[in-house]
């Protein structure tokens, strides 16, 4: 029988996934409950009681805190890019038809390498108001989602995962041919989510006649995002045991934002479903942080496609965690499952509940499932190609 900690997870998973509409009380009574039985009936992962409790988080607080103000601030970023009026020149480079749309999906996935995936989901999820005039299926939503995903998952810079591994010692090329898989799932999800997406709202064909783009704004989106990239590359490569220690990027994006907002008011607006959205997340990582995993299963391609599904609903930080302790993966097969696996749900990335707090809709796990489907396909489908392509190739 599973540790009781394992049934309470399972049962708040349970609980988001039908009622999503009450998704942050039943996050956080899950917490507490998980809380509440290993402080009086198990044990914390360092060791019983208050102390455990108090030592579990010392080491947990950066990576909950960096997430929340990643969270938080790309959503005003994203505010403040749609605010700019860029978007509504996009029918003028983008083609007229379906393909519009999945060259939508292209640019937020190549923006995903070289930007925090949280970021691009969210300027790809601008994009999509402006473009289709707000009408966006929760489909195409999930494909979005999807897109920041696998553009992340061969970067060390692109994803919370790979970022991890190259802390740990992992070298970028170790991860980058994770693009093979991630280009073909690109493909499988891309073009029935832009068909799709096109029939339900066509894209614009010509921007409106006058629009005016807040030059500005677009300066202090790319300040933002200059400050994160900086503070990401530069303090991995100067003095990668600070990112253990203090929440780098989610602080250079709240400082940008800060000393920006003299120029351009921000859209406060969006904060309090922002910080909702948020809490929820934190709920889930630091509840999948206190599950008492001693071990993932033996390191091989079939328990690496596993955990591609499993990081669709149990965080998939701790489980690139583990298996840095554990070793012996190939590298950029494991940061295509755990990095683009949690596209499936939508709570199963920060860019999947980032997305979720701009269109409440994408919320609905059935909607996800029933018109996400292509995302499922996708990952098995960019598996099979890179393992077809390189084999199985595991490292210490």
């Amino acid at each position: 029988m599973p540790p009781v900690e394992f049934l309470i997870f399972g049962v708040t998973l349970a609980g988001v996934a039908l009622f999503h509409r009450r998704a942050l009380p039943i996050a956080a009574a899950g917490l507490a409950v998980v809380i509440a039985c290993e402080w009086l009936v198990t044990s914390f992962p360092p060791g019983p009681g208050a102390a455990g409790l108090a030592a579990h988080f010392a080491h947990e607080w950066v990576i909950l805190v960096n997430l929340l103000l990643l969270l938080v601030g790309f959503a005003l970023l994203a505010a403040h890019f749609e605010a700019s009026g860029l978007p509504k020149a996009f029918p003028a480079w983008l083609p007229d038809d379906w393909t519009g749309a999945f060259a939508l999906l292209a640019i937020v996935f190549i923006a995903s390498g070289f930007l925090d995936n949280i970021a691009a989901a969210l300027i790809g999820g601008a994009m999509a108001h402006t473009l289709f005039r707000g009408r966006v299926t929760v489909g195409y939503l999930a494909a979005i989602v999807a897109a920041a995903n696998a553009g992340g998952a061969g970067s060390v810079i692109g994803d919370t995962t790979t970022t991890m591994m190259w802390i740990s010692g992992v070298p970028p090329v170790e991860v980058l041919h994770a693009y093979i898989a991630a280009g073909v799932a690109l493909i499988v999800f891309g073009l029935p989510a832009a068909r799709a997406q096109q029939r339900y709202a066509p894209i614009l064909k010509d921007p409106p006649r006058s629009f005016h783009v807040d030059w500005p704004r677009v300066a202090i989106v790319g300040f933002i995002l200059v400050c994160a990239i900086t503070a990401n590359v530069g303090v991995n490569a100067a003095a990668p045991e600070l990112s253990g220690r203090i929440p780098v990027i989610g602080s250079a994006v709240a400082f940008a934002i800060a000393v920006t907002a003299a120029w351009r008011r921000p859209d406060w607006s969006v904060l309090p479903g922002a910080v909702r959205g948020s809490i929820f997340l934190l709920c889930l990582v630091a509840s999948a942080s206190l599950m008492p995993v001693a071990s993932l299963p033996a390191p091989s391609m079939q328990s690496a496609f596993v955990l591609g599904f499993v990081s669709s609903f149990f965080d998939n930080i701790p489980l690139t965690a583990l298996a840095l302790r554990q070793g012996g993966y190939d590298w950029g097969v494991l940061a295509y499952a755990v990095g683009f696996g949690g596209s499936m749900l939508w709570f199963g990335s920060s860019a999947g509940v980032a997305i979720s707090n701009m269109f409440p809709e994408a919320r609905s796990t059935g909607r996800w499932l029933r018109e996400g489907w292509p995302v499922a396909v996708a990952y098995v489908a960019g598996f099979a190609a890179l393992i077809l392509v390189l084999g199985w190739n595991p490292h210490s």
